[in-house]
């Protein structure tokens, strides 16, 4: 069972009242996790209780207690009504999606999301019949004139995917609830340790728990958290859709909050001092992170965020790919591969070719950074490895 918070301090911050959210020892003999609960079936004690659900559990795909407690530890950090959890992170961005929108409505998406994202709106979307306009992310207040009649989501990602571009959300969420639409917000970078949406009038927020939360690249998760006015709608479509996660995945998410306060400002830290020094390199045209004070978008930034995260771009000055293969293949320590969010620090290039207004930079290939834990020292000299791979092919 979730713990009970009447025993909480107000005066507690919020970093400590993360540590105890979700889950109360007195319910489980005095352990301070909660147990992991596998199962599908689950028994009633007579047909009057199984007729009307009369208890808190009723089948496996509903829940267990250890789901609930990360839901629930998820809610407190989110200030959210209610979480649901499912497979992905692409798996929390089509749910909400497919949740609330139907065949003949209209969908407005932030040119700089996710990728997977935008596939998934190029394709299961419009085969479902819903249209899907993508905005520049520095629309602003243009955004309500692409409001219609028929649309039902907007759409938000900030940062923005590889690109970082930072947008007033306030302004974004007022625009679809005025115009009648639900709003929903890709918040993985920041985590709610960084950034609340529904603090700013977002409606849904969502996460690929897979980072951050999960810290150790050993799981795949994804989470949707809603307001009071949403969070029905959203569990229906899960049911319908028959989705939800394993209990052992949920208890590594929720043993992985435990210390993300802890992991994240080192992992802030971290890329913030590689960003600066990238800065004064040379080779370098230009470091896409939102904190530093260069970033366009960085009074946007300061604004609404309390923190930033691991994960930036910068774009090499000049070249194309074959640099950035030269630079990428010269690393020992950043690993080539996809997500981020885990302990190990990771590099690719990135592809904007399917941008429509926020496009790939001119002056050369971007090359994304994840900065994991390992020391800044190493991780310094294992890119300047990179930059000397890129003087040997001229």
């Amino acid at each position: 069972m979730s713990r009970d918070s009447s025993q909480d301090d107000p005066n507690w911050s919020s970093s400590t009242r993360q540590l105890r959210a979700g889950h109360d020892p007195s319910n489980a003999h005095g352990f301070v996790n909660p147990p992991t609960v596998r199962g599908s079936t689950v028994l009633f004690p007579d047909t009057a209780t199984m007729r009307r659900r009369g208890q808190p559990f009723t089948y496996g795909l509903r829940g267990t207690p250890t789901l609930r407690a990360l839901e629930a530890a998820i809610d407190e950090l989110e200030g959210s009504h209610g979480t649901v959890l499912v497979p992905s992170g692409l798996a929390a961005v089509s749910l909400p999606l497919l949740a609330f929108l139907s065949a003949g409505d209209h969908c407005l998406v932030v040119d700089s999301v996710y990728g997977p994202t935008r596939l998934f709106c190029d394709t299961m979307l419009k085969r479902l019949g819903v249209e899907t306009e993508y905005f520049d992310p520095a629309i602003g207040a243009g955004l309500r004139a692409l409001m219609r009649p028929n649309t039902r989501v907007v759409l938000l990602e900030a940062p923005g995917s590889n690109t970082f571009e930072i947008l007033d959300v306030r302004e974004a969420a007022d625009i679809a609830r005025a115009g009648g639409a639900v709003s929903m917000l890709d918040n993985t970078w920041a985590t709610p340790l960084y950034f609340r949406p529904l603090d700013f009038g977002v409606d849904l927020s969502i996460h690929a728990l897979t980072k951050y939360p999960g810290g150790h690249s050993d799981l795949l998760m994804g989470s949707v958290s809603a307001t009071k006015d949403t969070f029905d709608r959203l569990r229906d479509a899960q049911m319908q859709l028959g989705i939800n996660v394993s209990a052992d995945d949920a208890y590594l998410v929720f043993r992985g909050m435990k210390t993300m306060g802890v992991r994240l400002p080192a992992h802030r830290d971290a890329a913030l001092q590689l960003a600066a020094w990238l800065e004064t390199r040379d080779e370098v045209a230009r470091v896409l992170h939102p904190a530093l004070p260069s970033f366009p978008s960085h009074d946007l930034w300061r604004r609404q965020f309390g923190g930033s995260s691991g994960l930036f771009s910068f774009v090499l000055a000049g070249g194309g790919r074959r640099e950035a293969a030269a630079f990428l293949d010269a690393l020992r320590l950043f690993g080539l591969g996809y997500s981020w969010g885990g302990f190990e620090s990771l590099a690719l290039e990135v592809d904007l070719s399917d941008r429509l207004f926020a496009k790939a930079p001119s002056e050369g290939p971007v090359i994304r950074l994840q900065v994991g834990l390992e020391d800044v020292k190493d991780l310094q000299t294992d890119l300047e490895a990179g930059f000397e791979a890129l003087r040997d092919l001229s």
